[in-house]
């Protein structure tokens, strides 16, 4: 878990997405859920991806259902609902655990990059991380931060 590139999520058919993929370009990631009071912020992170992915930005959201059971859908409707309330076409990723012992690799190296010991567990969905362009995790924010908040970062890192 040394290398962010070394890291593979699976897309929400099954298909491995490799970070390797992803060198040299910034890459926003998100732990995200189709139920919760924050997600309205998949507009703003659409807004993103269109504004920036252009210039090498990648949004990946990964959903999650540890928070208040706020993504109970499948893999395949939580597509549908994304893509139809939201217009969301940036990548989504299977359902995954961002805490605990099932927490997947990349959340596991997210928060040791960017966590303060025995306090870096995700607190809630839509806590988003920003990846530089060579794989390093330059920032972590709260859940409530909206995605406009991010785009000076975004933009520094392209």
């Amino acid at each position: 878990m040394s290398n962010f590139y070394d890291l593979i999520a699976k897309t929400p058919a099954g298909q491995e997405l490799n970070m390797a993929d992803y060198k040299g370009k910034p890459v926003l990631i998100i732990n995200t859920a189709t139920k919760c009071g924050l997600t309205p912020q998949f507009d703003g992170l659409e807004k993103l991806h269109q504004d920036y992915k252009d210039k090498g930005l990648v949004v990946l959201g990964f959903p999650c259902n540890q928070f208040a059971g706020q993504e109970p859908e499948t893999n395949e409707s939580i597509v549908e609902a994304c893509e139809t309330n939201h217009g969301v076409t940036f990548q989504l990723t299977e359902k995954i655990d961002v805490n605990g012992s099932n927490a997947h690799p990349i959340f596991r190296y997210l928060k040791k990059q960017k966590g303060i010991p025995f306090l870096s567990a995700i607190k809630w969905n839509f806590t988003k991380f920003l990846v530089n362009k060579e794989g390093k995790v330059i920032e972590r924010y709260a859940p409530t931060t909206t995605p406009d908040k991010i785009a000076g970062d975004i933009e520094k890192t392209l």
